[in-house]
């Protein structure tokens, strides 16, 4: 079988992730499909909703179909749907998942949307992941101040309530570059506690990326700004895979890392570059490089088609 629904499982019986890598542009997503073709690995094309107008409906849509046509273990998602009608819409244009997140909103508002989402999108096979608890960081469309970390026994109720297929759960983890000011920790114990009460069941991570140092100095060397960013260790992620119910990973910042770091370093070496495919390609290929590594030691998805 080659569908979302048969990965999910497949990812939770053998305690591997599926790695759901954000898009912005076309480059971008050449660079996660060449990573997923080269370790035959599933894979989510996951893009927000900043990023769907950024790039348009259309282009956005089409490109992704490009990409499903060559490598067809790839998995359209949207990510961070902030309502019925943008998610709707996302599977009305054909998509295979899409998250609705309504952590912002009451537990009980929060219950009545995810469930009018789901209610929708399964006439058509389509996934929907909900999200409880809220995950500290800027990303996108996406923003809080704080952390609210997911409440076990409500993680319950919500799944039972909503019908949901996958749940985005707080532990830790922050979007953006910044997710860390002291300690680097997730919190096992909560995760624990939430698989206990809904054993195997397929659990989601956003703000999951690492932040690898050697982009953010890339970046520095070459007139960046972004002391102090960190992201979540490598073995906490693979610890959360290979131990636990987490069957998707999502990776934004580095991603957007990956770029800018090859686009500064061009640019800056060679001050008289000015055709964009000179300083796009080395980051097409950057983004290819660090995806590669996060399938084969963080996600465990390599030869999992």
């Amino acid at each position: 079988m080659n569908n979302l629904k048969y990965y999910i499982d497949k990812a939770l019986k053998e305690h591997f992730a599926l790695g759901a890598m954000n898009f912005n542009n076309m480059e971008s997503l050449q660079g996660i499909m060449q990573a997923c073709i080269n370790t035959k690995a599933p894979a989510i094309i996951s893009i927000s909703e900043g990023a769907l107008s950024y790039m348009g409906e259309d282009f956005a849509v089409g490109l992704a179909k490009i990409c499903k046509e060559k490598f067809p273990y790839l998995f359209l998602h949207l990510d961070h749907g902030k309502s019925f009608e943008v998610c709707k819409r996302a599977v009305d244009l054909g998509f295979d998942s899409v998250m609705i997140d309504g952590s912002g909103l009451s537990f009980k508002e929060n219950i009545a949307l995810t469930k009018k989402v789901c209610e929708y999108a399964h006439k058509f096979d389509v996934l929907v992941e909900g999200e409880l608890g809220q995950i500290k960081g800027i990303e996108d469309n996406v923003s809080s101040a704080s952390q609210h970390y997911t409440d076990p026994i409500k993680a319950k109720e919500f799944v039972e309530k909503t019908d949901v297929d996958t749940l985005a759960v707080a532990i830790g983890t922050s979007h953006g570059a910044y997710k860390y000011s002291g300690k680097q920790t997730l919190r096992f114990d909560i995760l624990e506690e939430i698989e206990k009460l809904l054993p195997n069941f397929p659990l989601v991570l956003h703000g999951a990326s690492t932040v690898d140092e050697e982009l953010v100095d890339t970046i520095n060397d070459f007139g960046g700004e972004l002391e102090k960013a960190v992201g979540i260790p490598k073995e906490l992620l693979q610890k959360a895979v290979k131990e636990h119910n987490i069957i998707k990973i999502n990776t934004d910042t580095d991603i957007r890392l990956a770029m800018t770091s090859k686009v500064r370093q061009v640019l800056m070496q060679e001050p008289k570059e000015f055709d964009p495919r000179k300083y796009l390609k080395p980051g097409r290929e950057k983004i290819t490089e660090i995806i590669t590594d996060k399938i084969n030691n963080i996600f465990f998805a390599n030869n999992q088609i």
